[in-house]
């Protein structure tokens, strides 16, 4: 799922582009899309863009008379654009923004359908769809850790609620987690002050970080290849290569559709985290520490 550095850069793409332009047509190819009934799709043809904005992972663009019509990629979507004095070919895809410079298109890989789109009639509307999260690159520490310590959750569940945090997921969660050197599934209420101050200049580096290396990448072209797996990561979908710290091969846990990557030196005192269907299937076998299982990988 395109996270806040990813989303902020199909923002400036997308303001760019899109500021001052009309929308001069749309083609909805899957109903299923469209989350909303009112006002109507055709609402927006013949309307401006205002300004592109960021609402946790959705985007938000805004036409005249605060008209706001707001993506969710979820998972898999993707936006792509075509300049109308190109002669590139428009991949098919789900939904068409026909603008008097160009397209823009939203693909979504595989068979489910999570992508979401709503056409929303103010910005109070727009404001029912915020999580609440917290804007972590705009609070100070005090703000920081009053919202840490308002539930109890592991620190991977915490930074990725969208009603706690805004804008993170598992992939920058996990790279993080690696460079605060903490356990994803510590408590936050065994966390002292200052390892929450930690965390978050953690997560200050980390998005910041990432978000110039992604407009690095992109150089003012529209950016493709969006992906939560980035050359460069410490852990994230990095399970069994060495960790660019210690050297420790990196470990991984998994659930549901997703999976949790951490350096267990540098993040676990070097204990293994159980993985919930493999260690309960090997029961007294499941080795406890990275130790043990390098040993067992010797043998």
């Amino acid at each position: 799922m395109p996270e806040l550095p990813d989303i902020v850069i199909y923002i400036e793409s997308l303001a760019a582009r899109l500021v001052g332009r009309k929308l001069t047509r749309v083609d909805l190819k899957n109903p299923f899309l469209l989350r909303t009934v009112d006002p109507p799709m055709e609402a927006c043809i013949g309307r401006e863009v205002v300004a592109v904005r960021r609402v946790g992972k959705r985007i938000a663009i805004q036409f005249a008379d605060d008209l706001w019509l707001v993506l969710h990629l979820m998972i898999a979507g993707r936006l792509h654009w075509y300049d109308a004095a190109r002669n590139k070919k428009i991949r098919p895809a789900l939904l068409y923004l026909r603008f008097d410079n160009g397209t823009l298109t939203l693909t979504e890989a595989g068979t489910k359908r999570r992508a979401s789109l709503h056409l929303l009639p103010n910005e109070a509307a727009l404001k029912e769809l915020d999580r609440g999260g917290l804007e972590v690159l705009e609070c100070d520490a005090a703000t920081f850790i009053e919202r840490m310590r308002e539930r109890n959750h592991t620190l991977k569940r915490a930074l990725t609620d969208p009603s706690i945090l805004s804008g993170i997921g598992n992939a920058y969660s996990d790279e993080i987690l690696h460079r605060a050197r903490l356990s994803p599934l510590l408590q936050v209420r065994h966390l002292s002050d200052e390892q929450l101050i930690q965390l978050l200049a953690a997560i200050n580096h980390t998005l910041n970080e990432w978000t110039k290396t992604l407009r690095a990448i992109a150089a003012n072209e529209f950016p493709e290849g969006v992906t939560a797996f980035r050359e460069g990561m410490a852990v994230h979908g990095r399970y069994k290569l060495p960790c660019p710290i210690c050297g420790t091969s990196v470990q991984r846990i998994r659930y549901a559709e997703n999976e949790t990557n951490y350096c267990p030196r540098c993040q676990t005192e070097g204990r293994l985290l159980a993985d919930r269907a493999l260690s309960r299937l090997l029961k007294d076998d499941w080795p406890k520490t990275i130790d043990v299982l390098e040993g067992m990988r010797r043998q």
